[in-house]
């Protein structure tokens, strides 16, 4: 019997992480492929509130999101050999998987998802996300130069994560190709033991390299029809040679007239493809910037709010431990929102920093475009920083978060909003 099902859309290589720790101890997952729109549905989000996916239902009756917890308790479950019982050791497990989660996994879906559209595409933003992730690879390259595993001498859950991680970067759409895998050779190494290992060969199946990594194609200008030629009247034949003769240009003005290379048209962003909204942004931002918060810009917004065409959302920055003085951390989100520019037209937001030099954390809240903050939020390099959960603005609780943060009079833990800025 299985330990569970798990819910997905087809050829999920998290659904295959999940099943690879189940094959280890002898068990099994069934999985489930659903369409998404299952995930929106009243009898899933009963199930998981968040909607996403991959999803597990448990045997045992538990229901999980997340496929770093979905993968433990399975692992758990089954015999827990996967989880070293000395505590150094169950750390260090737990460092390599969320390197694999944050600094693989998450730059990697930002770049998959610029070149197929569902993120609006930005070369620099590309770069830098390639960049980085070649980096944390060439530093797992030097680590695996002298292990066989990630964490000891036998397999964990850690190497588990490692391996789907790196066998989606470098199979189907990865964007790990030949030449960067010649670079990382004890990488390559360390993928084949995980996903050709015995009992895991049947999950991952024949591992396909990417040869040359995917592409962005930007959408093709379309061209201008060619004009049907009108009948001159008689009258005008005597000078037509002379206005034939006037409208050639000599061939040495082609070149300042034309360029080399024909310029790249400019990619359409998929949030303009969205069905027409009720809701303006652009007059939120205006009642915001010119009516008094809480008596004028926020109860327009509540009238006007439009759910199905945009989303409310919580960011909460991930490292408020590394946060100093005040001033620094508003410049951070000043850097932040600099960096959100190209999508501008799709968002507003307010964040701010609370408490005191030493002893204080940046939180704040966004409006954007459609139901999905990734595709509006990741332009900026550095979005990966945030923790970006929905705000449910019809709660009590979500409501009163909303308007704390656009009035500047929120406090979170005791901390008092010290600072803020403003993205609009």
């Amino acid at each position: 019997m299985a330990v569970g099902k798990i819910f997905s859309y087809p050829n999920n290589w998290r659904v295959k992480r999940v099943q690879a720790v189940a094959a280890l101890a002898g068990e099994s997952v069934e999985e489930v492929n659903i369409e998404m729109a299952e995930t929106k549905k009243p009898a899933f989000l009963a199930k998981f509130p968040l909607g996403t996916v991959p999803a597990f239902e448990g045997a045992d009756g538990v229901f999980i999101t997340e496929t770093a917890a979905i993968a433990e308790h399975v692992a758990r479950v089954t015999g827990g050999k996967l989880i070293p019982s000395d505590a150094k050791q169950a750390a260090e497990v737990s460092q390599w998987i969320n390197i694999a989660d944050q600094e693989l996994a998450t730059p990697h879906a930002a770049i998959c998802g610029m070149i197929a559209g569902y993120i609006a595409y930005a070369k620099p933003v590309q770069t830098s996300l390639l960049n980085k992730l070649t980096q944390r690879l060439q530093t797992l390259d030097r680590v695996l130069s002298t292990r066989t595993f990630i964490v000891g001498d036998r397999m964990t859950l850690a190497d588990i994560a490692l391996g789907s991680v790196l066998f989606s970067l470098t199979t189907g759409n990865g964007h790990i190709d030949a030449a960067a895998r010649a670079k990382i050779p004890n990488v390559v190494r360390y993928l084949e033991t995980i996903v050709k290992s015995p009992k895991l060969a049947s999950i991952f199946g024949e591992v396909k390299y990417v040869e040359t990594a995917p592409q962005y194609q930007a959408p093709k200008k379309e061209g201008k029809a060619d004009k049907p030629k009108a009948d001159k009247p008689k009258a005008d034949a005597a000078a037509a040679p002379k206005k034939e003769k006037a409208a050639k240009k000599p061939a040495a003005d082609d070149d300042d007239d034309e360029p080399v290379v024909p310029a790249e048209p400019k990619a359409k962003n998929p949030l303009d493809e969205l069905p027409k909204s009720s809701f303006v942004m652009d007059e939120w931002k205006r009642k915001y910037s010119n009516e008094d918060t809480l008596t004028g810009a926020l109860p327009w917004f509540y009238e006007n709010f439009d759910p199905e065409g945009y989303s409310v959302w919580r960011v909460d920055f991930k490292y408020n431990d590394e946060l100093t003085q005040v001033f620094m951390s508003a410049n951070l989100i000043g850097g932040f929102f600099a960096r959100l520019e190209a999508s501008r037209k799709y968002a507003m937001g307010s964040m701010g920093v609370f408490g005191k030099a030493g002893d204080s954390l940046i939180s704040g809240a966004f409006v954007v475009r459609g139901k999905d903050a990734i595709p509006v939020l990741s332009v900026a390099p550095d979005w990966e920083s945030y923790n970006i959960t929905p705000l449910d603005i019809t709660t009590e609780e979500g409501k009163k978060f909303f308007n704390g943060a656009m009035s500047w009079e929120l406090e979170i833990d005791g901390k008092p909003w010290a600072d803020g800025k403003i993205f609009k």
